[in-house]
């Protein structure tokens, strides 16, 4: 009987696989580097190598469930947000575009949204002044 390896499974992965590994890789090194650690760093903290830390993030290999509730308390994020689920909207309907623009601009670096703070807070100011 021929022994199944990790490298096998990780080429038996469908498109879908692939698409959602790479961006999950992606999601864990973006929160690594919000904590200025190194692959090794973290590869150190799950006792694994900083080889394996590379493929997770390139989304070369397959991260296994086990090991995504570590993850997300590592990174102190909700398991929804590092497998990439959108929380539901309170409201039943389609999102207002107040909404739409409000999560687009969410998700966009730091800086970005620094600027449309400052923006929409002196738009708001001028409104209310006249």
């Amino acid at each position: 009987m021929p022994t199944l390896t990790y490298s096998l499974l990780d080429e038996q992965m469908t498109q879908d696989d692939k698409v959602f590994f790479k961006q999950l890789g992606q999601r864990v090194a973006k929160l690594r580097k919000e904590l200025n650690w190194t692959q090794t760093q973290l590869a150190e903290t799950l006792g694994i190598s900083q080889q394996l830390i590379a493929a997770y993030e390139s989304g070369s290999r397959k991260i296994p469930a086990s090991m995504l509730p570590t993850l997300s308390r590592l990174f102190s994020v909700p398991l929804e947000q590092l497998v990439g689920i959108q929380p539901l909207p309170a409201k039943r309907g389609p999102a207002s575009t107040l909404q739409r623009q409000m999560e687009q601009i969410n998700s966009m670096p730091k800086g970005k949204q620094k600027f449309f703070t400052e923006m929409l807070e002196a738009l708001i100011k001028q409104q209310q002044a006249s």
